[in-house]
């Protein structure tokens, strides 16, 4: 019975793999996979190169945390970055328990329920929770030190992405991404690019649960994904040269992004200004004009001049219409801040999650117990 099974389930997975690998599903036209095999002194993408991703990335930690402590740390000491001293909440079984089993911004009805059962007013309680929260939120130090990293990896990428694209004729003329498709012989310089992109954001997929949590946070991890799977496909189908492209559009704005939050955090703030008003112009032409309207353009109507519509044709042009949403939804969050920089004061990213007010007002720190007199009221933690 059991010997049945293993070979029942063998056969069901073989017949997935089958189908999945599907040459129909992938390549254009009467194309086989036999068809990208070695030859001739030709080589092709293949699934079996995406391997080198995971230790590609696994090296990427191991630099990032290099970078962070020997680079990022004393160039934040040098430019006086300091944590914000935040003041630490109460020992308080009762709310601890709420707070980390169901929710850290409890409702206005949950707070007097707690206020009976822990026999503190109500805004003792608020207080607290503030405390709590902010004890969750990242210092200013690790903003930094994340910030520099990826300004520093960006930086790299996208010159070594203009390196390996500038003498390509795909770059002057997008009719020629599709030259002789899909029998497009890979380039040493392709493969390294691939490998160096998927590996960070596969480093940042391992990386999420201790990295700086953002108001888009979804909305991050979404975009990591979609772009793994763009990268994944695009190299199995070889969509490669339309994926260099793609890759070197987005690290062009990126490298700006976070240059602004570096000097930003280093309260450079009219430097840190100066970059983000340049960032929002080059996102919003590499981003809502170059991307849409050259490269979606590029891969929805040259690829049928040469063959019909297939599965992987559809599949491509879907997740890079989930980019170009998400694009338009950070476009929406920057030109909000663009307005509070024109017409008010920018104060930082406003993706960034705000450390709370956590002092206590005059009256009720009066009334607190002799053990807490003392520890004063801190100020305001800009939290950018």
């Amino acid at each position: 019975m059991c010997n049945f099974c293993c070979v029942l389930s063998s056969i069901m997975l073989q017949t997935v793999g089958e189908w999945i690998w599907w040459d129909r599903l992938w390549l254009p036209g009467n194309l086989s996979w036999s068809a990208l095999e070695d030859k001739e002194g030709r080589v092709y993408a293949k699934v079996s190169h995406l391997y080198a991703s995971l230790p590609c990335a696994l090296c990427l930690l191991v630099v990032r945390y290099l970078f962070e402590r020997y680079f990022a740390t004393p160039l934040a000491n040098l430019w006086g970055i300091r944590d914000k001293i935040r003041l630490p909440a109460e020992q308080n079984p009762i709310l601890e328990k709420y707070f980390c089993s169901q929710t850290r911004v409890p409702p206005q009805a949950d707070v007097w329920s707690l206020c009976k059962k822990t026999g503190w007013p109500e805004r003792r309680v608020q207080v607290w929770f503030r405390r709590r929260r902010n004890q969750e939120r990242p210092g200013l130090r690790k903003r930094f030190s994340e910030a520099s990293w990826r300004c520093a990896f960006y930086l790299f990428a996208f010159f070594g992405g203009i390196l390996a694209l500038y003498d390509k004729p795909w770059v002057y003329n997008l009719r020629e991404v599709w030259a002789g498709f899909p029998k497009q012989s890979l380039l040493p310089s392709q493969y390294w690019y691939y490998m160096l992109e998927m590996g960070f954001y596969l480093s940042l997929v391992f990386s999420l649960t201790f990295d700086v949590k953002r108001k888009d946070f979804k909305e991050q991890v979404i975009h990591h994904m979609a772009t793994l799977t763009l990268l994944s496909f695009s190299w199995i189908s070889n969509f490669v040269r339309i994926g260099t492209l793609v890759m070197v559009v987005h690290d062009s704005s990126d490298i700006l992004l976070e240059g602004a939050k570096v000097f930003n955090y280093a309260t450079w703030h009219q430097t840190a200004n100066g970059i983000f008003v340049v960032f929002a112009v080059v996102f919003m032409v590499t981003r809502l004009i170059i991307f849409p309207f050259w490269l979606i353009h590029c891969t929805w109507v040259y690829p049928l001049e040469l063959y019909p519509a297939f599965f992987g044709y559809y599949f491509f042009n879907v997740m890079l219409l989930v980019l170009q949403l998400l694009h338009l939804y950070w476009a929406a969050l920057i030109l909000r801040m663009v307005y509070k920089f024109i017409f008010t004061q920018l104060e930082g990213d406003d993706r960034s999650d705000k450390e709370e007010d956590d002092s206590d007002p005059p009256i009720e720190r009066n009334h607190k117990p002799s053990h807490m007199n003392g520890s004063g009221a801190r100020g305001r933690a800009n939290g950018h």
